[in-house]
């Protein structure tokens, strides 16, 4: 409600509120009057009558109580007098009366009877007979009053009234809008004012009213306007500023943005710089190293008395521990530079744990362990993943758990966690008996190099690296590790593994024993449940040690204390009384091993075995058909089949092709040579081939393009495994080269054992046992200073060119006589600063070198090489010199070769 409206309500109700409450009051008030004037002047007119009427009634004289009766008729409110006489009867009756009720006794006192229209008055009429003082009752006088004309009085006083407060009303009503309005105007423009203001208009002016109030009020404003104009001015010069301010910041934030930029590129920078640097001092500390290895393994077949057998295996032993460092460092790095990157290729996981026991069953035949893999058969046989990483999680894990356990078994168990079609999750866990750890241990066992106690690193080895490696490689993988352990109680690492399941079927039993009864005592439990259940899944049935019957082998599974004189004879009784062949799972080394008497034939094999060597055990044992065309030994190699595969050999240096040649020919391989990548593609459009060892860098056409042109001939070239043969590859460009096209990457100088892996993994057959066993006769002899490498070791030649030390000399006489050429060649190409060009001819001579007996040369262009793809040609000049000093050197002892 406005405040002109409510100004109305008040100016003009209340007053005519208060006139209506009092012309009401007037109205009741002037009414009782009346009433009560009516009824007392007909009461008196009544009384004072009353005695003449009496009087005259008394007498009989009717005329004379007319006139009287006339008398009292004459008010003007009366419309009947009727007079009764004592019995009641009528006597005299004037005027219209209103029918009532007769009346038996005449009444006693005046009586005033009020009804809604009509007042009855009764009066006694007395008379004083004999002029006693006692009245006596004559009749009596009854007068009917109209009292319409009150009311009638009334509404004319309302009407009267009513018409009054309506002009009181339009008065009032024109007062109060006149008021109103003067009252309201100035606040109506106030109000407009402030509207304006709240606009943001500044720019008005209110004129002065009369009234003080309103004048201050438009003052007020006024100012006010003056006020927001003023702040207005000044919030757009601080606005203006601080639009400055912040422009200026905005500047300084850009700058911050572009030196943060910068320093971030400079750190990235610095992180590269640090994994190259770690990487190539990976590299540099490793190529020695193998050297140190390598001539460890060289002097430990030569003659030695005891005590400088010790200090071999203390210096091999340390230099093994500096590889697993330089190792466990070269991981970390690339781990925190997230530059490792995993495959996913099949894997047999069974496989994959016979490997990673295999390499640590000589640390658990020390110290007398058991070494025991569980691979549950709901396991897959087919997986996707990587296995380089899985095995070098499981062997860290597996090397710890050694590593702390004195006594007592160490345990690996690979089960199915769960599977949903082809995706599921794997879980191996590895459980030992050693020292265990503690609650505050294991909550800092995953830091970087820390180690449970600080003594740890002096009594065990180790950097502390190996868990910190693990669990980020089955993070990465998609896996969580975890730790369950108490001192004293042994300790349990355990970690899942999201895989791919190629292939849904299960896992084919390894042969079939056809029910064959099979005794068997192993004292050690977990070992006991493993071959039990490999002999259930091969059909055969196992019985116990003390119910002997119609077996067809005896196994017994004999500790250290077995090989003692006493027990030793039990046991040898017990062979001898057996009908059938006995297999001895020994807990300890082959060199070990005593004699035993096999009087039915049998064989023997060191814990931890595998499941493939005890598939082949068996097979060879139980059929004997097959005992004499079969190895004694236990490697579940395949014989070479009839069949003659072909090898294509390319490489553009012709003493490596004819090394590799005279490493793989006999006579069921076929050795086919290319000089480059065009000879190799005229081959294979005619001809195909099995395998194909490539040279990476040739020219004309390297490595990977002659690769990429194979695979596009026909689909037997795309099927067809090609490796790449190279004297220097960094890890990235070997994943490069795996992406590319090649199937695997052989690093020179290249052995038997790698040879043998290949054809194995590829073509399923192995080289002659001959050729893997055959080391060279000759002790090396020629002094060398012990601060540098000899130039000729014609040992080490003949153990690179497979024992053929002719050929070894062969090839050290052909690299001689290129010398000449391939310092001429780096020279040229160092003057004009040419890096590929000298990393060609630096790489040629690496891969030369790689399979001659010249270590000095092989060493120096080895590092030259690394530093030459790390750091360019700023930091090779000093090599260079070292290597000219080499070919010098080699080339003064060429006369040398035909004294040896």
């Amino acid at each position: 409600m406005s405040l002109n409206t409510r100004l109305l309500f008040a100016l003009l109700g209340f007053p005519l509120l208060v006139y209506a409450i009092m012309a009401l009051l007037l109205v009741v008030q002037n009414e009782t009057t009346s009433r009560d004037m009516l009824k007392e002047r007909l009461v008196s007119a009544g009384e004072l009558l009353a005695p003449s009427l009496g009087n005259a009634m008394a007498d009989g004289d009717l005329s004379r109580l007319e006139v009287i009766a006339r008398q009292l008729l004459e008010h003007k409110e009366l419309r009947a007098v009727t007079l009764f006489d004592e019995q009641g009867s009528r006597l005299l009756v004037l005027g219209r009366s209103m029918p009532f009720p007769p009346r038996l006794n005449a009444p006693n006192t005046t009586t005033l009877t009020i009804d809604d229209a009509i007042w009855r008055l009764q009066v006694p009429l007395r008379t004083f007979p004999d002029q006693q003082f006692e009245l006596a009752n004559t009749g009596w006088l009854e007068a009917e009053l109209d009292i319409r004309t009150l009311t009638l009085e009334r509404y004319k006083l309302i009407a009267s009234l009513s018409l009054g407060g309506m002009l009181l009303g339009l008065l009032l009503f024109l007062a109060a809008f006149a008021i109103s309005r003067y009252a309201t105007r100035p606040i109506e423009e106030a109000n407009q004012a402030l509207y304006r203001l709240s606009r943001g208009d500044y720019r008005l002016f209110i004129a002065a009213a009369r009234p003080t109030e309103f004048r201050q009020l438009a003052e007020h404003i006024n100012s006010l306007a003056k006020h927001f104009q003023q702040a207005q001015h000044d919030l757009q010069s601080q606005i203006e500023q601080a639009t400055s301010e912040l422009q200026e910041s905005m500047e300084t934030i850009e700058e911050q943005n572009i030196k943060l930029d910068l320093a971030h590129r400079s750190a990235l920078r610095a992180n590269a710089v640090k994994s190259e640097f770690l990487a190539n001092m990976s590299h540099e500390i490793r190529t020695p190293l193998n050297g140190i290895i390598g001539f460890c393994r060289l002097l430990g077949r030569s003659p030695l008395d005891a005590r400088q057998k010790e200090w071999l295996e203390h210096v091999h032993r340390a230099c093994n521990n500096l590889l697993m460092l330089v190792n466990d460092v070269l991981d970390f790095s690339k781990l925190e530079a997230d530059r490792l990157t995993l495959e996913e290729v099949d894997i047999d996981i069974i496989s994959l744990v016979d490997e990673v026991i295999g390499l640590h069953a000589p640390e658990a035949q020390r110290k007398r362990l058991h070494l025991v893999a569980m691979v549950y058969e709901d396991v897959p046989p087919i997986l996707c993943g990587d296995p380089l990483r899985i095995h070098q999680v499981l062997s860290n894990l597996i090397s710890n758990a050694l590593k702390f356990t004195s006594k007592g078994d160490v345990i690996i168990r690979v089960m199915l966690d769960s599977q949903e079609g082809q995706h599921l999750v794997l879980r191996i866990s590895v459980s030992d008996t050693g020292i265990g750890l503690s609650e505050e241990q294991q909550k800092q066992l995953f830091s970087a190099f820390t180690q449970a106690e600080p003594s740890h690193s002096r009594h065990f080895g180790g950097s502390g690296l190996g868990l910190t490696i693990c669990r980020q490689l089955i993070q990465r993988m998609g896996g969580e590790i975890s730790v369950n352990s108490a001192l004293k109680e042994g300790t349990t690492f355990s970690f899942t593994l999201p895989l791919l399941a190629s292939l849904a079927s299960e896992r084919p039993p390894e042969l079939s024993l056809d029910g064959a009864i099979i005794r068997m005592h192993e004292p050690h439990l977990p070992t006991r449940n493993v071959v039990e259940h490999l002999l259930k899944r091969w059909d055969a049935t196992v019985i116990p040690l003390n119910k002997p019957g119609n077996e067809k082998l005896l196994i017994l599974g004999l500790e250290q204390d077995d090989f003692i004189s006493e027990k030793k004879a039990y046991w040898q009784k017990i062979i001898s009384q057996a009908p059938c062949p006995t297999l001895i799972l020994a807990n300890t080394t082959s060199f070990e091993l005593p004699l035993w008497e096999l009087p039915n034939g049998g064989d023997m094999l060191c814990k931890p075995f595998t499941r493939a060597q005890l598939a082949a055990t068996f097979k060879q044992l139980i059929e004997p058909i097959k005992t004499a065309s079969s190895s004694v030994n236990t490697q579940s190699e395949k014989a070479l089949p009839s069949p003659t595969f072909t090898i294509l050999i390319v490489d553009d240096n012709a003493p490596n092709r004819e090394l590799l040649k005279a490493m793989l020919e006999n006579e069921h391989i076929n050795i086919v040579l290319a000089a480059s990548g065009q000879e190799a593609l005229d081959y294979a459009r005619q001809y195909e081939a099995d395998m194909v060892l490539m040279d990476i860098r040739m020219p004309d056409m390297d490595g990977v393009q002659t690769t990429q042109a194979l695979r596009r001939i026909n689909n037997s070239w795309a099927r067809c495994p090609i490796i790449a043969v190279t004297a220097h590859v960094l890890s990235a460009e070997r994943q490069q080269w795996l992406s590319e096209g090649l199937d695997d990457v052989l690093v020179k100088p290249i052995n038997e054992a790698q040879l043998q892996q290949q054809l194995l993994r590829f073509l399923g057959i192995a080289l002659p046992t001959d050729v893997l066993d055959e080391t060279p006769n000759a002790v090396f002899t020629t002094p060398y200073s012990p601060l540098s490498l000899p130039a000729i070791d014609l040992e080490l030649g003949a153990r690179l060119a497979g024992g053929k030390t002719e050929f070894a000399k062969e090839q050290l006489k052909r690299l001689i006589d290129s010398l000449d050429e391939y310092e001429q060649a780096i020279r040229g190409a160092f003057a004009k600063n040419n890096l590929t060009a000298l990393l060609d001819h630096v790489h040629s001579l690496n891969g030369i070198c790689r399979y001659c007996g010249a270590p000095e040369l092989a060493l120096t262009v080895e590092t030259l090489e690394t530093r030459l793809r790390t750091g360019g040609l700023d930091q090779a000049e000093n090599l260079l010199d070292e290597l000219y000093t080499a070919i010098k050197r080699l080339q003064e002892q060429r006369s040398t070769l035909y004294e040896r």
